[in-house]
């Protein structure tokens, strides 16, 4: 062949070669193909291992291995692909890679895989993926290849639960309420997980001990709690699941209220809301102050004060009557008649009403009304058939006289056994007399035996009207009228004073330290008292530290009993100073008078003057000594050395100088003084040395 034949040859077989497809085996790898692939064909399916959870945690990653168990394609080699509808993959392991969120194999070389796979977030629920794993035998095609595949159920886990919590836990009102308040339980529920409250507890606690007879509920009627119980209750919250913590609310106390201020609390006042009103003793509704009958629940007023209440008196605004027991009209009082409606006059006074008299003005006779064969002035019921004998001669026949042998009486209206002209209530079967003529009964009257006492409030033994605290069982009597109930008045008899805070036996009025038992006055009003001031009347002074009468603001040595003034300013007091007016000198060693400052610079110059004339003398003496042997020299001239001797003693006394003025010399000086605790007066001197006082003198230390 022809070299150019050849070369034709061979460019036409690269041409086949390229337009030719090569089979790919996706040695490689494959995504997101976990149902198998169909262009390899499948002799024998391999059995295959996987670890996915059956359900997962939200979030929580975990390590895959996919691995080839048995059969398939005997050899090593092989590929997979794995998908998941939700979650992460990462991490991948040897002969792993991942795309597009889907692992498979890097390359044909092994039959196990590793990689990660991260859960989704919560609420994803169950989620499904695949898993494609493919035996091959490594030659490049498509078949003799062994494949099988399988899907993935993974379930979401459920979360774990958070137990809720409450916060402002407190009752409503607080911390007191009033008894007629109710009580509300308030507290603030709160739970991580968001569950609803359910069954939660709620247990209530009265004075510190628990009563489950309130438990679960919320609020406590004002009808349920006493003045002075504590409440507070406890919760411990619930979320269906579990229970939180238990946490107990601030006790809250129950209190009594005055609705109108009168003193008396709306437990013990029939009317809370009336100032004037509190007691209502009959219990008609009306106060006892108002009420004119306060123990008679059937009466409350008595306009013409006649001592019957408005409601039995048929004429409540005469004072002269009361009862019309025959409806004529006209009162008992006034009527001749007061049980026949048809008569008010009997003016022959025989006992017949003019309307039915024959005979209105003779009282000897009147009629036979009643027919029954007996004489009207004979019969003693002349106008009642059943009628003709009057045992008791009491107007009553005796068939119709409840008490036909007692004259005084013939009716008993209330039944009690008692007559109504004895019975001083003839109305009130509860009553029949009225011993101290107060207008109440004896059994309603708690004191029967007084006119001016009926009711005791306050149940201590004195009656209202007599007690001045009636509604107060601990007072009734304020002896010194200050307005404080002797029991409560520490000086019931002194009007001024009630109180003695610090029981010293002077009232806090009359006590200038009310709270200090030690005081009771401060008579010179320094604000000290008398007690401990040293100076009571002199309100300038309170204290003597040193006990010599003279108070410390006025004692110039306030802690030396030896002195108390200073005259000259010297810095020593009066009693240690000689000369107490004079400031230069303060001692008299000898007594003459003389300061001894004085008396030392005196005697310096009387030295002076003694020495000079001293030296005066020995120059006399040497004078006469000259002339002497200027004698035994010449005799002769005796007269004449005389002469001269005398000429010259005149001359030598002449010429012996004046004495000179004395010297006046420095005694020292006090520099300072002062006085120690224990009260002994030092002075510092101006030459250096130190003195002390003993009480007569100074002495040099």
């Amino acid at each position: 062949m022809q070299a150019p034949h050849r070369v034709i040859l061979v460019i036409f077989t690269l041409l086949v070669m390229i337009a030719i497809p090569a089979v790919d085996g996706n040695a490689s790898g494959k995504s997101n193909s976990s149902n198998g692939c169909g262009c390899h064909g499948s002799q024998a399916s391999p059995y295959f291992t996987h670890n996915y959870p059956s359900d997962y945690t939200p979030g929580q990653t975990y390590s895959i291995t996919i691995a080839v168990t048995q059969g398939g394609i005997s050899g090593t080699k092989g590929g997979f692909s794995a998908t998941m509808n939700a979650g992460t993959f990462s991490n991948a392991g040897a002969n792993t890679k991942i795309v597009s969120n889907s692992p498979t194999h890097s390359n044909s070389n092994a039959r196990s895989w590793t990689f990660d796979w991260t859960a989704p977030s919560a609420g994803t629920g169950t989620i499904s993926g695949g898993i494609a794993v493919n035996t091959v035998n490594g030659d490049g095609g498509t078949y003799g290849d062994g494949w099988s595949t399988t899907t993935v159920y993974i379930a979401e886990a459920a979360s774990p639960n958070n137990p809720p919590s409450v916060s402002n836990v407190e009752i409503s009102p607080n911390p007191t309420a009033g008894v007629g308040v109710d009580l509300v339980a308030q507290y603030t529920y709160s739970d991580p997980d968001g569950d609803q409250e359910t069954g939660t507890e709620i247990r209530w606690h009265i004075d510190g001990a628990l009563n489950i007879g309130f438990d679960g509920r919320t609020s406590i009627s004002a009808s349920e709690t006493s003045i002075g119980q504590k409440w507070k209750f406890e919760v411990r919250p619930y979320d269906g699941t579990d229970y939180g913590t238990l946490v107990m609310s601030p006790e809250v106390t129950i209190v009594d209220t005055d609705s109108d201020g009168d003193g008396v609390y709306d437990s013990e006042d029939a009317f809370p809301n009336d100032p004037n009103e509190d007691t209502d003793s009959d219990g008609d509704g009306v106060g006892d102050n108002a009420d004119a009958f306060p123990t008679d629940a059937t009466e409350t007023s008595d306009q013409d004060s006649d001592g019957v209440g408005d409601n039995a008196d048929v004429f409540p605004n005469d004072p002269n009557e009361t009862t019309d027991s025959d409806e004529d009209g006209v009162g008992d009082n006034g009527d001749a008649f007061p049980n026949d409606a048809t008569e008010t006059t009997d003016t022959d006074g025989d006992g017949v009403g003019n309307n039915a008299d024959a005979f209105p003005i003779d009282p000897n006779e009147t009629s036979d009304t009643d027919g029954d064969g007996v004489g009207d002035n004979g019969d003693a019921f002349p106008t009642d058939a059943n009628e003709t004998v009057d045992t008791d001669a009491d107007g009553v026949g005796d068939n119709a006289d409840v008490f036909p042998t007692n004259a005084s009486e013939t009716v008993d209206t209330d039944g009690d056994g008692v007559g109504d002209n004895a019975d001083e209530f003839p109305t009130n079967p509860a009553e029949t007399k009225d011993t101290d003529a107060d207008g109440v009964g004896d059994n309603a009257d708690v004191f029967p035996t007084d006119a001016n006492e009926t009711a005791d409030s306050d149940s201590d033994g004195v009656g209202d009207n007599g007690d001045l605290y009636p509604l107060n069982p601990l007072e009734s009597a304020d002896s010194d009228g200050d307005g404080v109930g002797d029991n409560a008045d520490v000086f019931p008899t002194d009007a001024t004073e009630t109180l003695d805070s610090d029981s010293d036996g002077v009232g806090d009025n009359a006590d200038a330290f009310p709270t200090d038992a030690t005081e009771t006055s401060d008579q010179d009003s320094d604000g000290v008292g008398d007690n401990r001031d040293a100076f009571p009347t002199d309100a300038t002074e309170t204290l003597d530290s040193d006990s010599d009468g003279v108070g410390d603001n006025d004692d110039v040595f306030p802690h030396n009993p030896n002195e108390t003034a200073d005259s000259d300013y010297d810095g020593v007091g009066d009693n240690a100073d000689a000369f107490p007016d004079d400031p230069t000198e303060t001692l008299d060693s000898d007594g003459d008078g003389r300061g001894d400052n004085e008396q030392a610079a005196s005697e310096a110059a009387m030295q002076k003057n003694i020495t000079i004339a001293v030296l005066v003398l020995v120059l006399s003496g040497i004078t006469i000594g000259v002339v002497l042997f200027m004698r035994g020299k010449n005799e002769t001239s005796l007269v004449s050395d005389i002469s001269k001797e005398r000429d010259l003693q005149s001359t030598v006394v002449a010429t012996v100088p004046e004495a000179a003025p004395p010297i006046q010399t420095t005694a020292p000086t006090v520099t300072n003084q002062w006085t120690d605790e224990a009260g002994n007066t030092w002075r510092s001197m101006s030459d250096g040395t130190t003195l002390w006082w003993n009480g007569s003198d100074w002495q040099l230390v």
